[in-house]
């Protein structure tokens, strides 16, 4: 896609700070927030009465009273603002996956091919206008070719939507501001006469870039479209999407459960046209207040089974608080991978492979997936590294071929003593002050050191296999001249 093709949305949140504070704390006075400064706390923020009233950012306090004796005056929340923001932006995506946070007052969206879904840019635009407005939010917004010039027509422009290929001709009359430059930059501009884009567009780049920096050029170019300007989003965008909308919203776990089971099924079906699996689910809740929840699932190999999906999910949704009702919910598949049928046997016998990685499933989301290990199988004969812990959804590799192993190995082989009447198998051994009697024995099975491995001077290893005339079965070795056992049998 071309860039001209691209559209961008920008939301200016001109009082954002106090907006959030009114939210919290309704007050009919002029609203100020405050910050530590010199000469005493200076405000940071302001809602519109207070502007109107003449003050401003980084006045004193004891000023602004001064003038307006009625002011109310808070302590700034710069970090709760943030944190706020970004709630705000990943609300955002229930228009697009690529929402972000513009600075400390605004969010920029990409809507490329999203307009059509709430039936073009303009409706796209005044519904987001009206949801931000009915929770007391002031703010401007504009679409346009670039995240620069949705910006400075968000600030200076006089429509909401700027069209397709008037960026350059619509910019032209604004206010050099427009450009986002550092204030230095703009106000040497503006000290030369420069006072508007077109005024920059008409001077030849050479001695511009030397005079104020090769960051003026870029800054014109990216708003212009003539530079790509890439935006973060604060989440990555997922490979495939599906949503679906309540009129009314819904609250009850029943509806819930019946919208996640149509998203399932709808998703499942859009995969398996693509003989695709998915890896990594996140199912998002868009609430009419305005807040957005997100519960994240992953599969330790690629699914689409409707059922083993909605288990996953279903032990999470207990932990869903709806509010005053969800209006939207969104699936996203983030990771897939290739799954094509699978030829299925005559026999009855429960498939053991999807067993295990069912379990696996719901291990991981339960305790999380960096909790649940199995051990897998290393291509060395000594006992003590021929097995170690790996993450349980890594794939199973081929195990080699080997003779059989103890369930549980000692970390240390502990010392043993044996009575060998006759033959290299023990006839009886004693092990923590118990004597076993070996009715059974199988060996030896010698080991030599893994002389590459710098261990050359480790003893030759003759393992044997024991049973006693309980049951019990043992795993033992010699070396040299002494006797350990390493492990035991289930």
């Amino acid at each position: 896609m071309s860039l001209k093709m691209r559209r961008f949305l920008s939301v200016w949140l001109r009082h954002w700070p106090t907006d959030r504070w009114r939210r919290q704390k309704p007050t009919d006075r002029p609203l100020v927030l405050t910050a530590p400064g010199n000469g005493g706390p200076r405000l940071a923020a302001l809602d519109a009465r207070a502007a109107s009233l003449g003050l401003y950012t980084d006045q004193t306090l004891a000023d602004a009273r001064a003038r307006v004796p009625a002011l109310q005056a808070e302590s700034a929340d710069t970090a709760g603002d943030a944190a706020a923001l970004g709630r705000l932006a990943d609300w955002c995506r229930r228009y697009t996956p690529w929402s972000a946070t513009d600075g400390d007052d605004g969010l920029i969206l990409e809507i490329t091919g999203c307009a059509h879904l709430f039936d073009g840019e303009t409706a796209l635009t005044a519904d987001l206008e009206r949801r931000l407005t009915q929770g007391d939010v002031t703010l401007r917004v504009a679409v346009a070719d670039t995240p620069g010039a949705a910006w400075a027509w968000a600030r200076f422009g006089d429509t909401a939507i700027l069209a397709n290929g008037e960026t350059e001709r619509k910019l032209r009359p604004l206010p050099i501001q427009a450009l986002r430059l550092p204030s230095e930059t703009a106000d040497g501009l503006w000290r030369l006469g420069l006072r508007s884009i077109g005024h920059l567009l008409e001077l030849p780049r050479g001695p511009l870039a030397k005079r104020f920096g090769p960051e003026t050029l870029q800054r014109l170019d990216r708003t212009l479209g003539i530079e790509s300007e890439p935006i973060n989003p604060r989440r990555p965008a997922p490979q495939w999407r599906v949503r679906l909308s309540f009129p009314d919203g819904i609250g009850l776990r029943s509806d819930i459960d019946a919208a996640l089971e149509q998203l399932l099924t709808t998703l499942g079906a859009t995969l398996e046209k693509e003989a695709l699996g998915v890896r990594q689910l996140e199912l998002g809740f868009y609430r009419l207040d305005g807040s957005a929840q997100f519960l994240a699932v992953g599969t330790s190999q690629p699914t689409r089974e409707v059922r083993h999906l909605r288990r996953l999910f279903a032990e999470k949704l207990d932990t869903v608080d709806p509010g005053f009702g969800i209006e939207t919910m969104m699936l996203e598949a983030y990771v897939t991978e290739s799954l094509v049928p699978r030829q299925t046997g005559l026999s009855t016998a429960p498939d053991v492979d999807s067993n295990r990685a069912a379990l696996i499933d719901r291990l991981q989301n339960r305790l999380g997936a960096h909790a649940v290990y199995r051990a897998a199988l290393q291509e060395s004969h000594s006992p003590e590294r021929a097995v170690t812990p790996v993450r349980a959804a890594r794939p199973r590799p081929v195990a080699p071929v080997t003779p059989p192993r103890p369930v549980r190995l000692f970390a240390r082989p502990e010392r043993i003593d044996v009575q060998v009447l006759g033959g290299p198998a023990p006839d009886s051994f004693r092990w923590r002050r118990v004597e076993h009697r070996v009715t059974e024995s199988r060996g030896p099975e010698r080991l030599e050191p893994e002389w590459w491995r710098g261990v050359a001077t480790d003893a030759v290893r003759d393992y044997f296999w024991l049973q006693d005339g309980e049951g019990r079965r043992f795993w033992i070795y010699r070396a040299k001249s002494a006797w350990f056992l390493h492990g035991l049998f289930a």
